[in-house]
């Protein structure tokens, strides 16, 4: 049940989710991994909205040429960790849900035990090795993932819901060349506020997600494309190429 200073804090959105919904975002456990340009307006937003539980990966501390984009940060945090540097401003945002700032590395002596337990995973990383391992931990542990990607003005965003989706290898199953890229601050803002709206629909179960479908982002022209995703059956995460 909502504490009056709940209902106050809330009282813009309770209209549109109710009081059920806003309980499910209290109990929810979130992970996403990476704290940077996608990370800060996706955890900012979670926050705000009243996620219960947030669970932030990232080894990096703030550099200056951060700044363009990942909002969380600023100058008085250059050399912090993001992961705390964010804690920082997501409690002082909402004191009421708990932060959990991890500093390390998202790899495969930590993936499993770092996903565990969570109700939603989001994908805020910027390498796709990574990507590929937060996929396969989500498609083994049956959690669902929220992909989003950016690079210069434009950005990607998919669903993905094990057993009823393509997985992330089934759609790329090779990484793009030359994965460093120019990021204009304005895409990974509007991408990591599709990936915070897509976490709030999956968890407050309400409305339609983007499963099945690429959405893609061209900020030149301010169009917003759907691209049908098939999976693959022979994916060797998600199909028979990966079953023994």
């Amino acid at each position: 049940m909502l504490s009056e200073r709940e209902r106050q804090r809330y009282i813009r959105q309770l209209p549109l989710i109710g009081e059920e919904g806003q309980e499910r975002l209290q109990s929810a456990s979130v992970c996403i991994a990476g704290a940077g340009g996608l990370g800060s307006p996706v955890s900012l937003y979670l926050a705000a909205a009243g996620v219960g539980h947030i669970r932030l990966i990232d080894p990096d501390r703030v550099e200056r040429s951060n700044l363009n984009r990942q909002i969380l940060h600023a100058e008085p945090d250059l050399f912090r960790f993001k992961v705390e540097s964010a804690a920082d401003k997501l409690e002082a945002l909402n004191p009421d849900i708990r932060i959990e700032p991890l500093p390390v590395a998202f790899n495969v002596e930590n993936a499993s035990r770092v996903a565990f337990g969570m109700d939603l995973l989001l994908d805020a990383l910027d390498n796709y090795e990574a990507r590929y391992l937060l996929n396969r931990v989500a498609f083994d542990q049956g959690t669902p993932l929220v992909h989003a990607a950016v690079s210069g003005f434009h950005g990607q965003l998919t669903t993905l819901i094990p057993g009823e989706t393509p997985c992330l290898q089934c759609i790329m199953p090779y990484p793009p060349e030359g994965e460093y890229s120019p990021v204009l601050g304005v895409t990974a803002g509007i991408l990591g506020l599709l990936q915070a709206l897509e976490a709030i629909k999956l968890l407050i179960r309400e409305g339609e997600l983007a499963t099945n479908i690429l959405m893609v982002w061209d900020g030149r022209c301010g169009r917003l494309d759907q691209i049908p995703l098939t999976r693959d059956l022979g994916c060797v995460v998600c199909g028979a190429g990966g079953k023994k």
